[in-house]
């Protein structure tokens, strides 16, 4: 059986010494919740002195007490956020400054593997989530906790038989409510937040194939992750409604019920005869009941709010529990730009599979190498180690003699560029958007860094040339564009190896020849690894390796691949009559 987590103590790690803030904020709240009772014993003599007639001059001075107990109550409430605010907003930063902290420390590929969108969720919505629960679900659960005791109290004190009828009804509804609240409930919630991450996940990526949709005239189940998505959550929505719609309707049941009981008391005690103090104690009662089921019923939903910060933190931690990536100690600084894979060997968390399986492969200080095969082959995966976006399994992976795990990890940055195959651009300007490669570059120099990579157009028709905000009053730039962008960055980081991960790949055949016309400026003297499924960009490398299954398979200029008749000559051959295929045809 799954024990109940306690969400203060999952919390504790954060709590930074706010630890009596948060009993304070609660006792106040407990407090206020009892004081407020005590108008309700200030009535009950109200409604005594109107149903004897005497006394009667005392019935301002106790309305005026009744004001100022509340006013007091007020004021400890407030006091009780004030301390409860204070701590939930100081541990909700230290929350996200530690993950902020752990997230620049994780390799790079782990933003690929759980998802941008994920991250931020977590960052944002699960650390607001926590802030939530201790700024006001904490107080409030005091105060729901302290009511039904203050209520409780007051029906037993003034006629026990009347208060113990009343409140039988209350602890059953609460005994079918604590039955809806158990691990199952946990684990339901838990399926709820995950569902709804899949749900936007999939879901942006369906906003982002709307152009596709529309054009070849598919509709949502063209988009079959989705789809499921949305089916998989409506089916367990439904069976999750009707399982709870018993307990529900039970413990719905059950609490009005009491006011049967007061009906069937106030009978069965007047059957011989009403009297005054069964007729005040049974008007008061109409009065107070109602207060203590709703104060059990916002009890028995603080359980609700307890697993939806409980999870929030899970996922938290999930992030924390990410490896960081190990920091290169005092070791020499690579000599040259020669990059050494041997017996590399790499598998995917979660995977049964490697992605990479013993690969060897020398690339020469200086050179142009291509890595081709087919989708899955591994060519994204092999790049990636040699940037670092992971840590290899088995083998090592040198630069310069150097293995990169220890090369400073910002060092290792400033000696690698990346053109990414969907490059990214940020809703700032292209100045900004370019001198993210190097922060101090002045103006002139990002200028030259923009022409070198053939955006001289670009740049011409934009309303403030660089000092244009992408994504601002209608300025977008298409997939080729901002790939022109993407090598610009590059040029300005001026670095000794250039991995070009199918940087072609959204270009239309005009921006294709821009692109390839800075390409070929921004490998000069350097070395250059491209991935390419166009094989017709790769044909002057000094060296295509060919990665199918993780492995390298074949390796060459390519003439000598084409003259071994292997795979990459099957492969060429099979591009070459795509590339000459013609409508019609």
């Amino acid at each position: 059986m799954k024990v109940k987590q306690n969400p203060l103590k999952l919390i504790k790690p954060y709590m930074d010494g706010y630890e009596k803030t948060i009993f304070l904020g609660r006792f106040l709240a407990a407090v206020s919740a009892l004081l407020a009772m005590v108008p309700y014993y200030e009535i009950w003599k109200l409604l005594k002195i109107a149903i004897s007639g005497k006394h009667l001059d005392e019935i301002p001075a106790l309305g005026w007490k009744a004001v100022g107990v509340v006013l007091i109550s007020m004021l400890l409430y407030v006091l009780a956020l004030l301390c409860t605010h204070l701590a939930a907003f100081h541990i909700q930063a230290v929350m996200r400054k530690s993950l902020m902290k752990h997230i620049m420390t994780l390799p790079l590929g782990v933003f690929d593997e759980e998802g941008t969108g994920k991250i931020r969720r977590t960052v944002n919505d699960s650390t607001a989530a926590t802030e939530t629960y201790i700024a006001h679900n904490l107080p409030d659960k005091a105060v729901a906790a302290a009511t039904p005791v203050g209520i409780a109290v007051l029906m037993i004190g003034f006629d026990w038989k009347i208060g113990v009828l009343c409140l039988i009804p209350v602890l059953i509804g609460f005994c079918f409510i604590a039955g809806m609240m158990g691990p199952k409930m946990q684990e339901s919630m838990k399926y709820y937040q995950n569902a709804m991450e899949v749900i936007s996940n999939e879901g942006v990526e369906y906003v982002r194939g709307i152009p596709v949709v529309k054009t070849f005239g598919q509709t949502v189940f063209s988009f079959k992750r989705f789809s499921n998505a949305i089916d998989d959550f409506t089916s367990w929505a439904t069976d999750y409604t009707k399982k709870m719609s018993g307990p529900m309707v039970r413990y719905i049941t059950a609490i009005n019920a009491v006011f049967v009981a007061l009906i069937a008391g106030a009978y069965f005690f007047g059957r011989n005869g009403v009297s005054g103090e069964l007729l005040l104690n049974t008007m008061y009662y109409i009065m107070v009941t109602p207060l203590l089921t709703v104060a059990m019923t916002k009890l028995a939903y603080s359980g609700e709010q307890e697993m939806t910060v409980v999870d929030a933190i899970t996922r938290v931690n999930h992030i924390f529990e990410i490896d960081s990536l190990q920091r290169g100690g005092k070791k020499p600084m690579p000599t040259n730009t020669e990059i050494t894979l041997e017996n590399v060997s790499y598998c995917y968390p979660n995977a049964t599979k490697n992605a990479i399986s013993n690969m060897n492969i020398t690339i020469r200080e200086g050179s142009h190498v291509a890595f081709v095969g087919p989708s899955g082959g591994g060519k994204t995966t092999t790049a990636q180690l040699i940037a670092r976006f992971f840590d290899v399994k088995e083998g090592s992976i040198k630069i310069g003699g150097v293995d990169v795990k220890d090369i400073d990890e910002q060092e290792l940055m400033k000696n690698i560029s990346f053109v990414f195959q969907d490059s990214h651009l940020l809703k700032e300007s292209i100045l900004d958007n370019v001198r993210m490669a190097n922060p101090k570059a002045s103006e002139e120099q990002v200028l030259q860094a923009l022409k070198k990579a053939q955006c001289q157009d670009i740049i011409e028709k934009l309303p403030d040339g660089i000092h244009t905000v992408i994504g601002a009053k209608g300025t977008y730039l298409s997939g080729g564009e901002q790939q022109r962008i993407a090598i610009a960055r590059a040029f300005l980081k001026n670095a000794p190896i250039v991995i070009l991960d199918e940087a072609t790949a959204f270009a239309d055949p005009d921006n294709e020849s821009s692109v390839q016309k800075a390409f070929e400026e921004l490998a000069k003297d350097k070395t250059v690894i491209m991935i390419a499924h166009r094989l017709t960009t790769v044909v002057d490398a000094d060296c295509i390796y060919v990665l199918q299954e993780g492995s390298c398979i074949e390796k060459g200029t390519h003439q000598e691949l084409i003259n071994q008749q292997g795979r990459y000559e099957s492969m060429f051959g099979e591009y070459m009559k795509s590339v000459q295929w013609k409508v019609g045809a």
